[in-house]
């Protein structure tokens, strides 16, 4: 019990399920732990979780290949995982990659979205700065992704540097096979317009980032 116990919190930290496995737990049990915890009512949530939140609690084919591999899958295999992240992007109808970076810089500002107490139709953000810095006026961020600032001046503001953002913010593993950056076109928590308006403030000349 102590070791199914402990899997759980380890996924609950995002760490593999390899990692847990590795712990002398099954897949089939720590699976049913990780459903109960978090599709069931409880004293923390006495409502349980919402619906849409059980197509979560199951690793896609990418997922399982990046635990299974420890985020380090050979060559071929990561390729391949490129190329199906490069088929589920979706570009806008107009072919502009920018849209208003000041809108952009509201999204990467906002951390709303996809948690328990959230809306399900509600306008999610981006919560950029959890991640990375992009303004170097910013005092808080995170450091687990690269600094941004800068961005457009360090990719020369060319129209394919904006095509190559655009698809990174969309689907991250286009550009790295098991990133741990969020698929967030893919995954439906940003629109083709918000994911334009946070390529702007990324490569916009006037955008704050690149000054």
């Amino acid at each position: 019990m102590k070791k199914i116990i402990i899997a759980s919190a380890l996924v609950a930290l995002g760490v593999s399920s390899s990692l847990a496995l590795a712990e002398g737990v099954s897949d089939k049990v720590l699976q049913k732990v990780i459903s109960s915890s978090w599709k069931n009512p409880n004293k923390d949530n006495p409502e349980g979780a919402k619906p849409d939140w059980a197509s979560r609690l199951n690793q896609g084919d990418l997922q399982k290949i990046c635990s299974k591999t420890r985020n380090q899958p050979d060559k071929k295999t990561a390729a391949k995982l490129e190329k199906a992240a490069k088929a589920s992007i979706k570009y806008p109808e107009d072919g502009k990659f920018l849209g208003d970076w000041k809108n952009g810089e509201k999204i990467a500002q906002n951390g709303k979205g996809l948690r328990y107490n959230d809306k399900v139709d509600g306008p999610a953000g981006g919560n950029c700065y959890a991640c990375h810095q992009i303004d170097k006026a910013e005092l808080a961020y995170g450091t687990i992704g690269p600094s941004l600032a800068e961005y457009g001046k360090l990719h020369e503001f060319t129209e394919a540097a904006n095509k190559a953002t655009y698809e990174k913010i969309y689907n991250s593993h286009v550009a790295i096979s098991c990133s741990n950056m969020p698929r967030f076109g893919t995954m439906g928590i940003l629109s083709i317009e918000q994911i334009k308006d946070v390529t702007a403030l990324l490569m916009s000349k006037d955008s704050p980032v690149n000054k």
